[in-house]
């Protein structure tokens, strides 16, 4: 059908438009020449993709994708990883449909090549692909890791891809026995490669004084108040040694201050003890070790140190050390809250009062502005800035949960609106970081915010002789999401490189409204520069944590497919959770692949087949 006058002019305009925004793609990489070729020869073609890219989304096309997807074109949507070739597609066809030759494309990345490059980045940096499913899983290692060899072998069997070791937690004694563990569970083809978390500068309320050192043991008791398990008490010197029965209803650790009196007790032996209120109970003793003896309590006792536990003919011992129960500041909406650069312990304090406590980051003061705000535990507290001092930073709550939240110590502190200008490497993160080019395949950069940050990790990286190792960025600030073009060039002057969207700090920082809009974004930019995205924080969540997943971190977790790799955290039932984002992941692949619908054949609906399982 040829097209009539007023369709011809119609196709013209398109053609222009569609030519317009080729050279503007192409002004803007003359206009990021010198960026570019500073990346890894590895990455030219993929840094040019990328500035198309930003400079593709400085304009509004939305009514040109209409108009495009009405004649049956591209509409642009799925251009990220070539967007070069994808205009010139376009352009080419409606300059055929004016009657005119197109011209010979550009050496663009070409349609679909884009993908290869990123499944080839993605194998550099994260490993080989398990077989049978696409998307990576990485686990955070427990601290228990490092002492069990069987525990990292389940992860590798349920499907673990990458270890991830936190460098904020634990030391190089039990990191180095955690990859020791990893080497030895079956460790293969380059699986599952091991990635080490640099801490970086995370701002923290400081300490409060500790409260009494009490101890309360409750037995378990149904609504009406009746018993229906006794407590149980586990009556020890050594609080490392594990109670040697069968934990049901739970125990509480003991520490007495004689061996031989453990020694003397007997099965069925009655326990008096005079409670920290002067109340009487009784214990009996149902199981004695050699490393102690385990009782149980059928009414609720508070016990302090030296109270005495009496046994048969007035044997008694008294109560060992116990740990300082932790307490709180109560924080309610209009409550000022203090942060002090003093790292003292206040006193905690009601709702109602003015609450002060610490903050671990002393550049925190120089930089806060008043009328900012400030998020405390993520993002459970919320309150906005009206005094500044040298030493303080006065705040009032504006948000907080109905009837108020807990404020302890060493919650995190986020300042979103407030220009930090901080390193992300600290002084221990330099320290940490000789240990980690030692031993891991990737390095996690915490707290990323600017390009220079980026530019001392690979210095760091060159002066340790470990410029191979892959870096992976981690975007959890405003400022890491508003410099991602320039973090992604600059991180792309290394070989083996990622992006990891840390979505709780993230949160807390762009706020939970923007945060599904934020990731989206962030995940465009990556494809566009061809570099695998591991998608993290509370991924199923609930699950490991509970052994019971939510119906929302279900979705949440099959999105995550389109990702290259997934992070799960720690958790008791965490190899639950590794298994069911393995099947989760598995059964995803077929249907989604980034923002891309894939219509495979589906089942569920053929009356023919007697197989509905999808």
């Amino acid at each position: 059908m040829v097209p009539g006058p007023a369709d011809r002019t119609e196709l013209l305009v398109l053609e222009d438009t569609v030519r317009a925004l080729r050279e503007a793609l192409l002004a803007a990489e003359t206009s990021q020449s010198t960026p570019i070729a500073a990346t890894h020869p590895s990455h030219h073609r993929s840094a040019r993709n990328l500035v198309h890219y930003l400079e593709l989304r400085q304009h509004d096309f939305r009514s040109l994708q209409l108009e495009l997807a009405a004649l049956g074109l591209s509409s642009l949507g799925r251009s990220e990883a070539n967007v070069l070739a994808t205009i010139e597609a376009v352009l080419a066809v409606l300059v055929q449909l004016n009657g005119q030759t197109p011209q010979a494309p550009t050496a663009a990345i070409g349609l679909g090549e884009g993908d290869d490059i990123l499944i080839n980045n993605a194998g550099r940096i994260l490993g080989p692909l398990p077989t049978g499913r696409s998307t990576r899983i990485m686990v955070t290692l427990p601290t228990e890791a490092a002492d069990d060899p069987n525990l990292v072998t389940e992860f590798v069997a349920k499907g673990m891809d990458v270890a991830r070791v936190n460098c904020a937690h634990d030391d190089a004694d039990v990191w180095s026995r955690m990859i020791a563990n990893i080497r030895t569970s079956g460790r293969s083809a380059g699986r599952p490669r091991i990635a080490m978390d640099l801490a970086g500068p995370k701002l923290r309320t400081g300490p409060l004084k500790p409260g009494p050192r009490v101890v309360k043991i409750s037995p378990t008791r149904d609504k009406l108040g009746r018993v229906t398990a006794p407590a149980r008490v586990w009556l020890t010197v050594n609080e490392d040694a594990a109670p040697e029965f069968p934990v049901v209803t739970g125990v509480t650790t003991l520490p007495v201050d004689d061996e031989l009196w453990l020694q003397r007790r007997h099965v069925g032996e009655r326990i008096e003890v005079s409670d920290s209120r002067g109340a009487q109970r009784h214990w009996q003793i149902v199981e004695v070790t050699s490393q102690g003896c385990s009782a149980s309590c059928e009414k609720t006792t508070y016990l302090t140190a030296g109270l005495k536990l009496t046994g048969r003919k007035g044997d008694a011992v008294g109560i060992g050390e116990l740990p300082a129960i932790e307490q709180a500041h109560r924080v309610d909406r209009g409550d000022r809250v203090i942060l002090t650069r003093s790292l003292d312990p206040p006193q905690p304090t009601p709702t109602g009062s003015t609450h002060r406590i610490g903050c671990t980051l002393p550049e925190a003061f120089d930089h806060v502005r008043i009328g900012e705000h400030v998020w405390l535990d993520d993002g459970k507290i919320g309150a906005t800035i009206e005094r500044v001092t040298d030493d303080e930073i006065e705040m009032v709550v504006v948000d907080v949960r109905p009837g108020g939240a807990n404020l302890r110590s060493g919650k995190g502190i986020n300042l979103p609106d407030t220009d930090l200008q901080l390193d992300a490497l600290t002084a221990r993160d330099l320290e940490d970081l000789k240990f980690v080019a030692a031993h891991a395949d990737v390095v996690n950069l915490s707290f990323v915010r600017s390009a220079r940050d980026v530019e001392r990790l690979q210095s760091e990286l060159e002066r340790l002789g470990a410029s191979d190792i892959g870096i992976v960025l981690k975007i959890e600030n405003v400022a890491a999401f508003e410099n991602l073009p320039e973090l992604l060039l600059t991180a792309m002057r290394s070989e083996k490189v990622g992006v990891m969207i840390a979505r709780g700090d993230l949160a807390v920082e762009v706020g939970f409204e923007r945060l599904a809009e934020v990731q989206e974004e962030i995940m465009w930019a990556c494809e566009a520069a061809h570099v695998p995205v591991i998608w993290a924080t509370q991924v199923l969540d609930t699950l490991a944590r509970t052994g019971q997943p939510s119906r929302a971190e279900v979705t949440d977790a099959a999105m995550a497919d389109r990702a290259e790799c997934v992070m799960l955290n720690k958790g008791p039932y965490i190899t639950n959770a590794i298994g069911a984002l393995d099947s989760i992941l598995t059964r995803m692949q077929h249907h989604q692949d980034k923002k891309r619908s894939l219509l495979r054949q589906l089942h569920a609906w053929d009356r023919s087949n007697t197989d509905h399982s999808a």
